[in-house]
């Protein structure tokens, strides 16, 4: 059975995501403990595949099946097979030496070509220019970067101009990382078999996966009890269903202060928005300490915030004991008197979101500068991921899920890495979050993040639940508000649609 991921992958709170190798030991199990033939699941997942595309393209003129020589090129003869006896026009390209098919793979390979499927070795010129493409060529275990013949095998599918169906994964995106290995299929439709993986969820795999469909393959349920994934997928509507709506005798004092630190010269306007964000996501009362110069600005701009001019640290420490929440960073740069703000707060035994030119402080700092505490929430991009680990952006980028779990063991508390596919790590709870465009790769959308999740502790969440409430909705109110356009989205913006989310 096939169906939304979205809706499919279960029923908790979150949805599993599964690596390669967890993917693999579902696999095992259903084999050796339900006693799924290899050939049958293979078969399902054929059928499961030649289902979704005939609901995007019922009456395809013919079907292309590019096979290579693993078990992935094994669910391409047989959805081949499938179509050739349902009479719909197909022919396979195998791509690589037959000689090496062996296994399910090879039975598959076998009973196409006994049900007449015409199949001729890949190369170039034997491309019709009509139809649907499949890709079966690689699946989920490339170890490494995509090598020949399959490097023109892919351009030649991304060059043809036709929609292309990918079975389980596109060939050369990585099932655990979701990043391009080398090349990569860009299909229209993906189908993905037993388990949802990780990989198609992050970093690339938007601009290679297309729709994404799952395909459960009858999979008994006790197999997913048994083999349990690292990291799960949220779901928004699953965690809006467990915000309660205010009591009626609500007033400003139940839902918190928070108090957002930063705005050094030239940086008004991150703490403006990260300031808005925290109202508009639900903060009784926010303060702001910035610069003198600024609380004109700032106060013109969102005058329900109470904005404080500080000039040193110790101007700080009165602030701080009216205040349930830290937003500690949005503009604060890295002046004399950044540093002194950052050692003020950090003394603090508040609840804190930690956030741009706080982490790059952190990152710069001896090691041992700030205590670690479970109640704060660390939510760097990859460029600031690589400085706190002492890397680079490129490095976190190649493995982010690796990259979040060391920030967290690192820093402690919970740490969110930002990007296509943010994740937050808390302990043992490893969760995905994949709301959220393009159109997000503009100036202060940290800095609305980083209010929302403010915003959020002070409403009595845990570290946890905030960030990853916060990292939701902030996606989905993007997604909202790119209903006009991806191009020219400004981080204020989200203000309304996140009202309306939280409200």
């Amino acid at each position: 059975m096939a169906t939304s991921v979205r809706q499919g992958c279960s029923e908790w709170e979150h949805e599993g995501l599964y690596s390669a190798s967890e993917t693999r030991a579902l696999d095992r199990w259903a084999i050796d403990q339900a006693g799924i033939d290899g050939a049958l699941l293979m078969s399902r997942a054929a059928s499961a595949a030649l289902r979704q595309l005939l609901l995007r393209w019922p009456q395809p003129e013919l079907l292309q099946v590019l096979c290579g020589t693993g078990n992935n090129g094994g669910d391409g003869y047989l959805l081949a097979d499938q179509a050739q006896r349902r009479n719909i026009p197909v022919r396979v390209l195998q791509v690589g030496d037959p000689a090496r098919i062996s296994g399910d793979a090879l039975r598959a390979r076998e009973q196409a070509l006994a049900s007449g499927v015409p199949v001729v070795p890949f190369a170039p010129d034997e491309l019709q220019a009509q139809g649907v493409l499949v890709d079966a060529l690689l699946g989920t275990g490339l170890g490494g970067d995509v090598r020949a013949p399959f490097i023109a095998a892919i351009k030649w599918l991304n060059a043809a101009d036709l929609p292309v169906v990918a079975l389980d994964i596109p060939s050369g995106l990585c099932a655990d990382t979701g990043r391009v290995l080398g090349t990569a299929v860009r299909a229209d439709l993906t189908v993905t078999f037993i388990a949802c993986k990780r990989g198609l969820f992050t970093l690339h795999a938007p601009d290679c996966v297309g729709q994404l469909e799952f395909a459960d393959l009858a999979v008994p349920m006790e197999a997913f009890q048994a083999v349990l994934p690292a990291w799960r997928r949220l779901d928004l509507q699953r965690l809006l269903a467990a915000w309660p709506e205010r009591p009626a005798a609500s007033h400003k004092g139940d839902y918190g202060t928070v108090l957002v630190v930063g705005g050094d010269h030239g940086f008004s306007g991150a703490v403006a928005l990260a300031a808005e964000a925290a109202l508009r996501s639900g903060a009784g009362l926010v303060r702001v300490a910035t610069r003198p110069e600024h609380l004109p600005a700032i106060v013109a701009r969102t005058p329900e915030a109470m904005v404080n001019g500080v000039r040193s640290g110790q101007e700080l420490r009165p602030l701080l004991d009216s205040a349930d929440v830290l937003v500690l960073g949005p503009g604060l740069g890295r002046s004399s008197w950044s540093g002194q703000l950052l050692q003020v707060a950090l003394a603090s035994s508040l609840p804190t979101v930690l956030d741009a030119d706080a982490l790059n402080l952190l990152a710069a700092a001896p090691e041992g500068t700030a205590a670690r505490r479970e109640n704060r929430v660390y939510t760097p991009h990859p460029g600031e991921a690589g400085r706190l680990l002492g890397s680079s952006s490129g490095a976190v980028q190649n493995d982010r899920f690796a990259a979040a779990i060391a920030l967290q063991e690192r820093l402690g508390g919970t740490v969110l890495l930002k990007g296509n596919g943010s994740l937050i790590v808390s302990g043992e709870q490893r969760l995905l979050s994949d709301y959220g465009n393009a159109g997000m790769a503009s100036g202060g959308m940290g800095d609305v993040l980083s209010g929302i999740i403010g915003a959020l502790l002070a409403q009595g969440l845990s570290p946890q639940t905030a960030a990853a409430l916060g990292a939701c909705v902030h996606g989905a109110a993007a997604d909202e508000a790119a209903r006009d356009g991806q191009r020219g989205l400004l981080a204020s913006d989200l203000m309304g649609p996140l009202r309306k989310l939280l409200g």
